[in-house]
């Protein structure tokens, strides 16, 4: 019988997880640690990863090296080339050549992570430049001060003029920015009032779009006082994203939506297990990597509670097969492909951003998921492995020579939760080759099979 997260101590799930007998350290509970914090792992980096035990293992994914020099070169050759072309696609693709080349993939999680929280569409934006220096802000906000991100998203010009803000004046002032920086941002539903709306609208006036960047006119800001959440002054936009940020509330909501993203999608969580790490954010001035850090080094997070607790989105689907097999591929189909399943990056459906969990799996993207699987793994842009560029030198390489190993290896890889036996039967058994001896082949039909069962949607 499963135990209701409410009856759950808070002092022990959200304490440093400690292997024991019961729990031991093992490269699954690495995968499902490199699974979440970013997305997935190669078989290298789980030997790694098993020998350093977990604390260490999330040191190092909190403390990457630099990246290569070649990569930021290659990556801001794409990204001004992908910018011009219009399409946000092509964005999209430069976006997924980050999150499978970087050595930084925590990063890249959690610059995903919020850009379905400040959720902005390149379909009403329309301007790839705008949508791509907010992917750079968010990026360059992701681990820090809540505070300075939030601040620098109510200047973001793609984000005012997704919420038709490109000029807010005081005789007018425009308040969708307001709501939704109280109730999809910051504080969440029945935290405010209409009245704090109007209010905090005003502290915004004189934010402008010009061109192509943020402008303040001064000409066009309230000076008056202003009266919401409590509070009384003459502030400006700065000032009242503070006095939003110190409401109670504020903590608490962006804890229970870090907590969904990286430990499970469902139970929502209790307050008692949201208390915790809404008041490591307030002790740390808002600093997110500490929230984050806490998440994932908990007792919590490696228990059952969390492990196999989540649906892949698209993305994470796409990138975690490339990445723990170290595979290369089109990456403009790739991201045509999770856009067919219904993450578009770049275009979120509305301001909400993606609903996530179950939503994620219908009839429809279950058959759709194992397809792009199927296409990616046929088609000749896809390599994998450094050592030979096929699945057959991954498996050699990795030690798994023989069907029974080569399943257990791509299980380890590919697969959060255990499957029944007569599905492992059939995976080993296509797994040896046919007639032509071709392994690769057989592999690429095992990972096929893997992604058409209930268990391969799960991280």
């Amino acid at each position: 019988m499963a135990i209701d997260l409410r009856d759950l101590d808070s002092q022990w799930a959200w304490a440093p997880f400690e292997p024991s007998p019961q729990r031991p350290w093992s490269r699954r509970l690495a995968a499902h640690l490199y699974r979440r914090a970013g997305f997935g792992a190669t078989s290298d980096e789980l030997d790694k990863a098993a020998k350093l035990g977990p604390s260490t293992a999330i040191d190092r994914l909190f403390n990457p090296p630099a990246p290569p020099p070649e990569f930021e070169r290659d990556s801001a050759l794409l990204a001004d080339r992908t910018a011009d072309s219009g399409d946000p696609h092509d964005l999209a693709a430069w976006w997924l050549y980050r999150m499978l080349n970087t050595p930084d993939a925590p990063l890249e999680k959690l610059t995903l992570f919020w850009h379905g929280h400040f959720a902005t569409s390149a379909v009403k934006v329309q301007k790839l430049q705008m949508m791509l220096d907010q992917n750079e802000l968010l990026r360059s906000h992701a681990r820090g001060k809540f505070d300075a991100m939030v601040r620098a998203i109510s200047r973001d010009p793609a984000m005012l003029i997704y919420l038709d803000s490109t000029t807010n004046r005081r005789i007018h002032p425009n308040e969708n920015y307001a709501r939704e920086l109280m109730e999809l941002f910051t504080l969440g539903v029945g935290n405010y009032s209409e009245r704090d709306i109007k209010e905090l609208a005003r502290a915004f006036t004189g934010y402008e779009v010009m061109g192509d960047g943020f402008r303040f006119d001064a000409a066009q800001h309230d000076t008056g006082t202003k009266s919401f959440l409590g509070r009384s002054g003459n502030f400006d936009g700065d000032a009242a994203v503070r006095v939003v940020l110190d409401q109670p509330a504020a903590p608490r909501f962006i804890a229970r939506k870090l907590i969904r993203y990286f430990a499970f999608d469902e139970p929502a969580a209790p307050d008692v297990l949201v208390e915790p790490i809404a008041a490591d954010l307030r002790a740390h001035d808002f600093q997110i990597d500490v929230a984050v850090r806490r998440i994932l080094a908990s007792n919590l997070f490696f228990s059952d509670h969390s492990v196999a607790r989540k649906v892949r989105s698209p993305v994470e689907l796409c990138v975690g097969l490339m990445r723990a097999l170290g595979g290369t591929t089109d990456l403009v189909r790739l991201a045509h492909g999770s856009a067919d399943l219904g993450q578009a990056l770049f275009e979120p459906p509305n301001v909400k951003g993606w609903d996530g969990g179950r939503a994620w799996i219908n009839s429809s993207t279950l058959l759709g998921r194992a397809n792009l699987v199927g296409q990616v793994l046929s088609e000749s842009e896809t390599r994998f492995d450094a050592s030979g560029d096929s699945l057959a030198a991954a498996a050699d390489h990795a030690g798994a020579t023989s069907p029974e190993a080569a399943v257990e290896w791509l299980l380890e890889l590919l697969v959060a939760a255990p499957i029944p036996a007569t599905a492992r039967a059939v995976l080993v058994k296509l797994a040896s080759p046919d007639d032509s001896g071709d392994r690769s082949r057989a592999l690429a039909n095992v990972i096929h099979a893997m992604s058409a069962l209930p268990e391969f949607q799960l991280a």
